[in-house]
């Protein structure tokens, strides 16, 4: 998925499972959480690709009535969806962050290998995804907090003895 919003020139952060396991996480998702911008120029980027992916909200008994498209995009906050591709949720707000643009402020450039091809996309820092964890107080996500505390603790030591060095 991140191949083909990036290929659609989508902007987007990436904020949950696939941000943590960037850092190092060892916790397997079976989504892919994204925040995005809602610029109209993003939403006629975002709305057409997810249409092509068979878009449809998770947990919606199938067949009934969905048109994915700008004006669905701009009328839900957030989406969890089912696509041709996987499991995506789209999210116009992070909590304990901010919109899309201060997802990207808090985000740092990762650099992947996909199918033998070079992508780079944007994933939360690790202190801004602890934020986001701790202020979505959900369950799952504050069991997590002690994993992505330790990945920071152990990445801030090795920063001072590399200094020390």
């Amino acid at each position: 998925m991140v191949v083909g919003l990036t290929g659609a020139g989508v902007p987007f952060v990436v904020v949950g499972g696939v941000a943590a396991s960037a850092h190092g996480s060892a916790r397997a998702t079976d989504d892919l959480d994204v925040c995005y911008d809602t610029a109209r120029p993003s939403l006629e980027a975002l709305a057409p690709l997810l249409a092509s992916w068979h878009a449809y909200p998770r947990g919606i008994e199938p067949g009934l009535p969905f048109i994915m498209d700008v004006q669905t995009l701009r009328s839900a906050p957030m989406l969890t969806l089912e696509t041709s591709e996987g499991r995506l949720d789209l999210l116009d707000t992070i909590p304990g962050v901010g919109d899309y643009a201060a997802c990207r402020a808090a985000s740092e450039s990762i650099d992947v290998s996909i199918d033998g091809r070079a992508i780079q996309f944007h994933a939360l820092t690790l202190p801004a995804l602890i934020r986001a964890k701790r202020a979505a107080g959900r369950r799952r996500d504050l069991d997590h907090l002690m994993e992505l505390e330790a990945i920071a603790a152990t990445l801030a030591k090795a920063r001072r003895a590399a200094r020390r060095s």
